[in-house]
């Protein structure tokens, strides 16, 4: 299920995020301040 998002609505919690060392994130443990999530959807396939 995909949702976009509004400015100023509070994200959802995310699953299985980590960060470029493996470590598990949580977006609650970020809260009150800004956070930038992106990906590349293509970085782990071949070809």
């Amino acid at each position: 299920m995909s949702t976009m998002l509004t400015a100023g609505v509070t994200a959802p919690e995310l699953d299985s995020v980590v960060d470029h060392d493996g470590n598990p994130v949580r977006l609650a443990d970020l809260r009150g301040g800004w956070v930038l999530l992106w990906w590349y959807p293509m970085a782990d396939t071949p070809g």
